[in-house]
Formats: C-alpha cells, sequence, structure tokens
C-alpha cells in the first residue's frame, strides 16, 4: 500500500473533556462571548477596537458553481476583518487555504460598483497546535513584498498569521498574550483573562443543545474519516495491481 493512503485511528473526545484547544469549543466559546473574542483580537494584533460585527453567517458562498468557505469566527471592523481559525493539526494547506480565504473576504466585503480601495485591511489568523513553518518562530506573519529588493511592500493591506501554540506559551514576552496560549496547551488558567475563558469553556459543557450539536458533527466527521480510510484502501490496492 502506498505511504500517502496510510491513515492514523481516529479518536473521538467525550464533550465532557473538550477545552478551548477543541475546535468546536473554541468556535462556540468564540462566537458566543464577544468580548472574548474582541480581547483576543486585540492581544494577537496588538491592536484596539472600538466596534466589532460578528457575522451571523457560518459559511460564505461566493456563487452557486464556487466552493464555500466555513470561517471558524469572522469579525469586521469599519475598515478591517479578521478570521481566527483554531488549527489543532497540520494539513500541509495551511498557505492555500489562508489564501482562499482571504480571497473570499475580500469577495464578500465589496460590495457591486464599489472601488477596490474600499477593500478593508484583511488579516487571516491561525492558531497552531503544533509548528507548521518548523523555523523556530513563535509568530510568522506574511504580507506581498516586492522580490527584487525585498523591501517595497504591495500594500495591498492583506495580512496571514500563522501563532504557533507551543512556541509562543514560551517565546512571547508580552504576559497576558503568552498566558493565553498556556491555558490553551494546558487548560490551567492563572490571568483574569483566561479565568473566564475558562469559565465559559465550563458553561459550554453544560449546554444540551452544543452537546447534541457537538455529537452530530463529530459524527458526520467519522462517516467522512471512514468514506476516506476506504478511498485510501481501494486507491493502494490499485496501486498494488498496477
Amino acid at each position: 500500500m502506498s505511504k500517502k493512503t496510510i491513515k492514523k485511528q481516529r479518536t473521538t473526545i467525550p464533550y465532557d473533556k473538550l477545552t478551548l484547544a477543541n475546535n468546536f469549543m473554541f468556535y462556540k466559546v468564540m462566537r458566543n462571548h464577544p468580548d472574548a473574542c474582541k480581547k483576543l483580537l486585540e492581544m494577537l494584533l496588538n491592536i484596539r477596537i472600538k466596534h466589532m460585527t460578528m457575522a451571523t453567517e457560518e459559511t460564505i458562498k461566493i456563487d452557486l458553481d464556487a466552493k464555500s468557505i466555513r470561517l471558524d469566527v469572522y469579525v469586521t471592523e469599519h475598515k478591517r476583518m479578521h478570521d481566527i481559525e483554531l488549527q489543532v493539526v497540520n494539513t500541509q494547506e495551511l498557505p492555500e487555504r489562508a489564501r482562499f480565504y482571504a480571497a473570499t473576504m475580500d469577495l464578500d466585503s465589496l460590495k457591486s460598483g464599489d472601488k477596490y480601495t474600499k477593500l478593508r485591511d484583511s488579516h487571516v489568523i491561525f492558531i497552531c497546535m503544533t509548528d507548521v513553518f518548523k523555523n523556530g518562530l513563535p509568530i510568522n506573519t506574511f504580507e506581498n513584498i516586492c522580490q527584487e529588493d525585498g523591501v517595497t511592500k504591495l500594500n495591498d493591506r492583506s495580512y496571514k498569521h500563522f501563532f504557533i501554540a507551543p512556541r509562543c506559551a514560551k517565546m512571547i514576552k508580552d504576559e497576558e498574550v503568552r498566558s493565553f496560549f498556556e491555558f490553551l496547551i494546558s487548560n490551567k488558567a492563572n490571568t483574569k483573562y483566561t479565568t473566564s475563558l475558562s469559565n465559559y469553556v465550563e458553561d459550554a459543557r453544560h449546554n444540551t443543545q452544543w452537546r447534541l450539536q457537538y455529537m452530530t458533527w463529530e459524527r458526520q466527521r467519522a462517516y467522512d474519516y471512514d468514506e476516506g480510510k476506504e478511498a485510501g484502501i481501494l486507491e493502494g490496492r490499485e496501486e498494488g495491481a498496477q
């Protein structure tokens, strides 16, 4: 069988054991507690937000033939827009996803007839639980820069941020930011902000509706995993036969 078709056994975490480092829990906490989301954005990007709006739709679909995307936490301001994604595993396609998310956010925000200068600053944020770039940096921020001189910026105001949680928990100088990543990894709160996050997680564990949603979500993921695993087995057999 081809190495590409080998898949690890998938495990499901009980709902009562979920932490903020779980995609479902992260999404629920940030979506339902805007103040916590606002605080996180301000800390990560070192900005101040006066007023923000959280998208009511979970997906963005450009047209019937286009690929729709699901944004974990989609936040807009007057001149900025942000997408926060918690990435537990390295799927080997995060740069391409960041590119596609930024482009889709631009299309979603620009109305017909608007000038391109009306585009808001775009920030796609990935909080990664693994070191996806392996360059030793806690934060990797990307923007378009001229290859010829390595200095001139395109100034298209589109940014991609990758926060490597294990490194941020050890290397970030700002104590409050560092404590967030420590909490994300260890689930131990030691600041006012992380204590509030811990309380939100605990409250979410007692939400019956969210529990049912999680079970349904996990069931669908299990179906997708089984289908992918079966497809991989068949692919391996075909390669072996060839």
